[in-house]
Order: C-alpha cells, then structure tokens, then sequence
C-alpha cells in the first residue's frame, strides 16, 4: 500500500461528516493552509480562509471553493501578529469548530547574524499567534462539546537544522502547546494534535531552494533533490493533499481518542 492511502480510506469515511462545522484556516491563501482548507470543504466544512496576497486572486481561490465544494468560505486578512485582529477573526467566524493554526514565515541564519526582528516576527506569526486563536477558539468547543485544534508544526518542531533558531524554537513551542491543550480540554469532547510534515515545496521551501542555488552556484532543480534528499529518506517531497487528509481524518469521530500528539508526515526524517 502506498504511502497516503490508509488515510484516503479513512479520509473517504469520514467525507462529508463535517457538514456544517466552520473551520477557521490560518494562513490558508497559499501552500499547506490552502490545501488542509480546500480538503476540509471537500468534507462538508465551512472555512474561513486567511492571509496575505493580492486581493482579486485571494477572492478567486475564495469563490472557486465555495462553488467546486457547495460550502460557505469567507476570508479574513487578520494579520497574525496582532492579538487583537486574531481575536477578532475567531469572534467574526461565529461557534468555530476546527481550528488549524498554520501561518508561517521563515528566515534563514547564524544565530550571531539573526536580525532580531526576523526573530521577533517568526516567534509572533509561528507560535504565539497558534496561542492566541486556540485562548479565543477553545472555550466555545468546551461549551458545546466538540472541537478539532489542529497545530501545523514541523519535523522541525521535533528535530533542529542549523540556521533556524526562530524557526525551531517557535515549531518546537508549538508541539509543547498541543500537549497543553490536550490536557486542558480532555474529557470534553476536544481534541489538539500538532502535524508535522517534512519538506512540502511551498513557496517559503522555495525561497530556500533559491538561496541555497545562489549561494552554491547551482541550479535550483540541482537544490531541490539535494535538499529533499539530505532529510527525507524517499526522496519525494511531502504532498498538500496527504495533510490535507490527515486533517480530515483528526476532525472527525474515528480521531476522538488521538490527542496531545504529534503525528510525522516526512519520509522518514524524523525516524533517523
């Protein structure tokens, strides 16, 4: 059986369960956030997309959901360094039953080089704002006695790669607030899990591919095997559409007893 398809059985089952669930998607305009928003509509769910970009395409991919899916998808621009606007969007979206806390930026290099603010940005957007929404989302799923809190982290949230400390620290920080939710909402019919994938080729991995190519004087095909090879032991780059499913699948009844963990999507990264 080929990796991904246990979770299309079980994401099959559960299709359509989560018709009339509203799903509030951080950054979901581009990349992993877009793909876990477009297979949660696939599944019934009302999503709230959010992030940055330009306005006619952001409304584009809005319209091309609701009409492909048959589902309500609104869109918020809150920015996630602000508490205040992130508040606002779970307050805007009405009783939020999933919540996947998935904005995410990147800067790469030596710690003694690190622009402080790149480190205070990334702590912000990466980890505090996956705080913030769950302190706002949380107490709503306790009242009504169903809740999906779904932490996009990373194999880096378990392991550490050199010129990454923001990055780390704050995936490594968003693994331990899973734990803590889990904890915090056992019993009650919520659950918290963190995903983390290994290399998916957004458009921050690609920003990396091509400094890494600048750098070395390659090509950036030449540095896309070189780094998906370094780390994932397949040699393929992890799929949108497999964490997508997987999130599918935490959302609904079978996933009831999987909380406070952390579940790897990475070729094998993190088993070395």
């Amino acid at each position: 059986m080929r990796r991904g398809d246990i979770l299309t059985i079980y994401t099959e089952a559960t299709m359509r369960n989560l018709k009339n669930k509203i799903a509030i998607i951080t950054g979901s305009t581009s990349g992993i956030g877009l793909g876990v928003a477009r297979s949660l509509a696939e599944a019934g769910a009302d999503v709230v997309l959010n992030g940055f970009g330009d306005a006619a395409e952001i409304e584009k991919i809005r319209e091309s959901i609701a009409k492909e899916f048959g589902v309500k998808c609104t869109y918020s621009n809150a920015d996630m360094t602000k508490p205040d606007e992130i508040k606002a969007i779970v307050e805007g979206a009405g009783a939020v039953d999933i919540l996947v806390n998935n904005a995410g930026i990147q800067h790469v290099d030596l710690i003694e080089n690190f622009p402080p603010e790149k480190w205070d940005a990334i702590i912000a957007i990466n980890q505090s704002s996956a705080f913030h929404s769950t302190k706002y989302a949380v107490a709503g799923m306790k009242k009504r006695g169903y809740g999906r809190i779904i932490n996009i982290a990373s194999a880096h949230g378990l392991v550490a790669s050199a010129q990454k400390s923001a990055y780390v620290a704050a995936k490594h920080a968003v693994v331990g607030l899973t734990k803590v939710t889990a904890l915090e909402t056992a019993g009650q019919g919520v659950t918290c899990n963190a995903i983390c994938p290994g290399w998916v080729l957004t458009d921050l991995v690609k920003a990396q591919i091509e400094k890494r190519a600048k750098e070395n004087g390659t090509s950036f095909d030449e540095e896309k095997i070189k780094l998906v090879g370094e780390k994932h032991p397949d040699k393929e780059f992890v799929q949108v559409e497999e964490i997508g499913a997987l999130t599918v699948f935490l959302c609904g009844d079978m996933a009831k007893s999987i909380t406070g963990t952390h579940i790897s999507i990475d070729g094998g990264w993190t088993a070395q």
